[in-house]
């Protein structure tokens, strides 16, 4: 049985760089963009019209507002997590030694009050 090795550690999380990033957008916009010209082509030139015609209508009003979301949506749905490099080389803990008390007790007195006061809060003398 082979085990399985996590994946290496990236040297970075950022996001894809923002000149790719943009050219994404424009090439998914411009495509988008084909179809819906695509659309009112087809819409115009097929004959006789029918039922088709309606359907190449409403990707011709639709398709912008699908162009415009995808295009501006498509970074958002990355989503990247960055694993601690310091978890994967840390060894196992060990267990606790049982002679070790595991709750530490700090007793206190408390202050009596001003008469019973062996040295005074101030600094200055009883008189």
């Amino acid at each position: 049985m082979k085990i399985r090795k996590p994946p290496t550690q990236s040297a970075t999380s950022l996001d894809r760089a923002p000149r790719d990033d943009e050219s994404h957008r424009m090439r998914t916009y411009l495509l988008t963009m084909a179809v819906r010209t695509l659309c009112v082509i087809l819409m115009v030139a097929v004959t006789p019209y029918g039922w088709y015609s309606f359907v190449f209508a409403a990707g011709a009003v639709v398709l912008p507002y699908i162009a415009v979301v995808i295009a501006n949506a498509a970074q958002a749905g990355r989503v990247t997590q960055a694993s601690a490099p310091e978890r994967l080389a840390l060894p196992p803990a060990s267990p606790a030694p049982h002679d070790a008390p595991s709750v530490f007790r700090i007793d206190e007195t408390p202050r009596g009050t001003g008469d019973e006061r062996g040295d005074d809060a101030s600094g200055s003398e009883r008189g």
